[in-house]
């Protein structure tokens, strides 16, 4: 087996190049090709034409690569286009603008104070009235209402 590989992998090799113009390619298919050959061993016994075998082997497994390439590609499109009509799932561009907002809003609860950023939290987050929120922390409504507008300034600031 090992002198049939060192006799014919070069030829193989360049005739493939030559008919799939990519020596990556190539080089995939020839080593597919002699892995096949390996499995079936008995298959070489009284090969009168070794090239011819190659070949033919080669030809059906770059048949079975283009068949999976099809059915590869139009399974993307298909994915692609079932993401595009899918209601409610947002695209690449709104994820991104989301992630950032969420930065700015970390980066702006970061710089107040922690009564300020607890009501901010409570609020929006956790869906809580300015009365429940002033009495989780202690304060009036009026002063929640003033920690939510510091919050929301600082926000607007880290936006601009």
């Amino acid at each position: 087996m090992h002198s049939f590989y060192s006799s014919h992998h070069g030829w193989l090799f360049g005739w493939l190049r030559k008919k799939l113009g990519c020596a990556h390619n190539a080089a995939d298919v020839a080593q597919d090709t002699f892995v096949r050959i390996i499995a079936s061993r008995d298959a070489l016994l009284g090969v009168q034409e070794p090239r011819a075998y190659l070949t033919a082997t080669a030809k059906r497994l770059m048949v079975d690569r283009a068949r999976r390439q099809m059915i590869e590609q139009s399974y993307l499109a298909e994915l692609a286009l079932t993401m595009e009509q899918a209601e409610g799932y947002p695209g690449p561009e709104e994820i991104l603008l989301a992630v950032e907002a969420l930065e700015q809003i970390s980066a702006a609860l970061q710089s107040v104070a922690a009564k300020a950023r607890e009501a901010f939290l409570l609020h929006y987050l956790d869906g809580r009235t300015h009365a429940e929120v002033a009495a989780a922390l202690g304060v009036s409504t009026r002063m929640v209402g003033k920690y939510l507008v510091q919050v929301l300034v600082k926000c607007r600031l880290a936006q601009a």
